[in-house]
């Protein structure tokens, strides 16, 4: 038996091939996934571009100086020597660009189970958990679609409105998030809507794309990128999802003292992120990283496994909701258009009305 992969060059992420290589036999306590389908976002590429710092490159080896970029998506058990999952059973994770998966399942429950492979232990848990789908409670076979392409970036946008709802908000009274048409900051908006509908959101985006933002109705104020000088100087949190220095710069000069709290997400030009032109430091708080897998097990510590599910799923059910239709879903076949799409997407080429998803 073959598998098929999609194998990206390291420090050159535009360059994907497609390769193959020979299925091993399954020991004990291996299960065999098939992969049915995954999502592919700007998120992918965020991945690939941080691979070697954050450690994603190394959920699924590959050949020297390559690498493959994780998915979230859908798989089916074909093949298992682990007597506690069976044959036929459909889970939701994280996965290759590929068309097949091994697992070393472990820690089995009714709702799910982890890959405990050596290579993944060092890596966050969150990463590696496996929803099985009979008992999910985030699980709708109508929409799976949905959930690989937002599902995980709703997850930090909830953990992220979380965190600030934690801290009273930093003493603010309004939310400022850059890229304002991203699914991360979508999913923000719409959690901080239901966990502090007193937070005034605002969203920054490109004029091409103010009218989709402003149709998703998460924001109470939508402003294009060339009058961030119109934000009202109030208490205030900002999130970057945009990764523009020299918008984040605006943002902190006109907001000045009355910005409270700067959050960066995403992790590409950290350094470029926290100066201004000519190296010097932006006024107003030091930007902060916020990485979303840590604050997951902080999550789950604090609220314990099942309450933290039942809040992130309600709050799911409600943003599901919200973007009824704003998405238009395209199917493509075969890990060759995985290949095509991801290149597209490290080349800028991102609809944020668009939602793609593979079925290898």
């Amino acid at each position: 038996m073959m598998f098929s992969e999609v194998h990206v060059r390291k420090g050159a992420v535009q360059d994907a091939v497609l390769a193959e290589r020979e299925a091993l036999a399954l020991a004990d306590g291996m299960v065999r996934l098939a992969v049915e389908s995954f999502s592919v976002t700007s998120n992918n590429v965020t991945y690939a571009v941080v691979g070697d710092g954050f450690g994603y490159w190394d959920f699924f080896p590959a050949p020297e100086g390559f690498g493959i970029v994780p998915m979230w998506g859908h798989a089916r058990v074909i093949e298992s020597r682990c007597p506690d999952i069976a044959v036929g059973e459909r889970v939701y994770g994280y996965l290759p660009m590929a068309s097949h998966l091994d697992v070393r399942a472990g820690k089995i429950t009714a709702s799910g189970f982890a890959d405990m492979a050596e290579h993944r232990q060092p890596m966050s848990p969150i990463y590696n958990q496996y929803a099985r789908l009979a008992a999910d409670p985030e699980h709708d076979p109508a929409h799976e679609a949905e959930r690989m392409i937002f599902g995980p970036l709703f997850r930090t946008g909830f953990l992220i409105a979380f965190f600030m709802k934690a801290n009273h908000w930093f003493g603010a009274s309004q939310l400022v998030i850059t890229s304002a048409s991203s699914k991360t900051a979508l999913g923000l908006a719409s959690a901080a809507r239901d966990q502090s509908p007193q937070i005034k959101r605002i969203g920054l985006t490109s004029p091409s794309n103010v009218s989709f933002v402003e149709a998703s109705g998460l924001y109470d104020q939508v402003v294009a990128y060339d009058a961030v000088g119109t934000l009202a100087a109030q208490p205030s949190v900002s999130v970057d999802f945009a990764g523009n220095a020299g918008l984040l710069g605006q943002v902190h000069k006109h907001l000045g003292d009355s910005l409270h709290y700067s959050c960066l997400v995403g992790a590409t030009h950290i350094e470029a992120r926290s100066t201004l032109g000519g190296g010097s430091a932006m006024p107003g708080p030091k930007p902060v990283l916020f990485f979303a897998p840590d604050h997951a097990v902080a999550l789950f510590r604090e609220l314990g496994p099942e309450e933290a599910t039942r809040q992130i799923a309600a709050a799911w059910q409600g943003f599901l909701a919200a973007m009824q239709g704003s998405i238009a879903i395209t199917r493509l076949h075969g890990l060759g258009e995985a290949r095509r799409v991801f290149c597209d997407m490290v080349g800028g080429k991102v609809d944020p009305a668009q939602g793609i998803v593979i079925e290898p």
